[in-house]
């Protein structure tokens, strides 16, 4: 069988174990949070096996999963990081704007980032991003380094949950008290 090289589906293990997360959080009663689909329109179609071979995105995305935890909204993108340095450049400004908007009306909105080479999760809160990102836009660094991190936001699979961030949603939630 052939092997699928693309940029976009770098993120596919880490997206796979937060959605056995999010199903062990629904099963539990602990939220219902859902993948967003990226809209996309079709070009060609291989006719054997129906599968679509290039296609063109619609729309931009804004972020990979959305929902309800406990009675508050919120929503993250996931993204992985192979190494100590994380480039801003994989963030995109319509998401950062769309998260803004997102918490003006009273949801928490962050960044799920894997750092694979440390077998460790990262909860990035939207506040510490536009931190990186306003340093960014006055002309400092394009990306944050591992050491630049909220230590209490690190994490790593416990208790039968593959990537278990609703700690660092409740910790989110007291900073903001």
């Amino acid at each position: 069988m052939p092997t699928w090289n693309s940029r976009g589906l770098r993120g596919s293990t880490l997206e796979e174990y937060i959605n056995r997360t999010n199903e062990k959080y629904l099963e539990h009663g602990l939220a219902l949070i859902q993948k967003i689909p990226t809209p996309i329109t079709p070009i060609t179609i291989d006719k054997q096996t129906r599968h679509i071979t290039l296609a063109y995105f619609d729309q931009k995305s804004t972020v990979d999963y959305i929902g309800v935890v406990q009675g508050i909204p919120l929503c993250f993108d996931a993204k992985e990081c192979h190494t100590d340095t994380f480039p801003l450049q994989n963030i995109h400004e319509h998401q950062v704007i769309f998260m803004q908007n997102f918490e003006k009306q009273g949801g928490i909105a962050f960044f799920l980032i894997s750092y694979s080479a440390k077998d460790e999760f990262y909860y990035l809160r939207l506040a510490k991003l536009m931190e990186f990102w306003q340093r960014m836009m006055n002309g400092g660094r394009k990306s944050f380094c591992y050491e630049e991190l909220e230590q209490d936001f690190i994490f790593k699979s416990a208790g039968g949950i593959l990537v278990p961030y609703l700690e660092s949603v409740q910790r989110d939630l007291l900073l903001r008290d």
